[in-house]
Order: structure tokens, then C-alpha cells, then sequence
């Protein structure tokens, strides 16, 4: 059985990048986040369309050099706090 499909929340969303975290402006909640890798990354692959874990990190494999099971596990965990912060949400 396939997980959630998770969703970026990130209309007019507005990044920095400051020596190598970046700060994320979230004009829905008029908060501020600051956040370290892989966090823009996964935002920035779920601004292309909506995915579940597997495509996520399918998706990030494609870009970039990691172990699956270390990846999964340190993606899992980013999207529960992407989620807490109301930056991604499940549809």
C-alpha cells in the first residue's frame, strides 16, 4: 500500500540561502524558517508535483548521490517537520 502524498505549501514562498542554511518566508503563516539540508531540497522537488515517499526520494536520487535506506529515513524525518511547520501537507 502506497504512504500520504505529500504537497509543498509554497505559493509566494520567498528563500535565502545564508552559508548554507536557508531561510524560508511562508507568507500564509507570516512565519519564518530556517532550515538545513535536505529540507530546500525536498521543497523544491515537491514544487514540481505532488509524491509520496518512494517518488521523493526517486526523485532526489536523480539529483543527487546518497544512500536509500540513510535518504529515506533523513527525508521521512524532514517531512515530518516540513509538515509541522505547515510548509508541505498531505492531500
Amino acid at each position: 500500500m502506497a504512504g500520504p502524498i505529500y504537497i509543498a505549501d509554497a505559493e509566494g514562498l520567498r528563500t535565502v540561502v545564508l552559508e548554507g542554511l536557508t531561510v524560508l518566508f511562508h507568507p500564509r503563516s507570516g512565519q519564518t524558517h530556517i532550515v538545513a539540508p535536505p529540507a530546500p531540497e525536498i521543497l523544491d522537488v515537491l514544487c514540481e508535483g505532488e509524491a509520496d515517499l518512494d517518488g521523493l526520494v526517486a526523485r532526489l536520487r536523480q539529483r543527487f548521490d546518497f544512500d536509500e535506506a540513510e535518504g529515506r529515513a533523513a527525508i521521512a524525518a524532514r517531512l515530518s517537520e516540513l509538515e509541522a511547520a505547515g510548509l508541505v501537507r498531505r492531500s
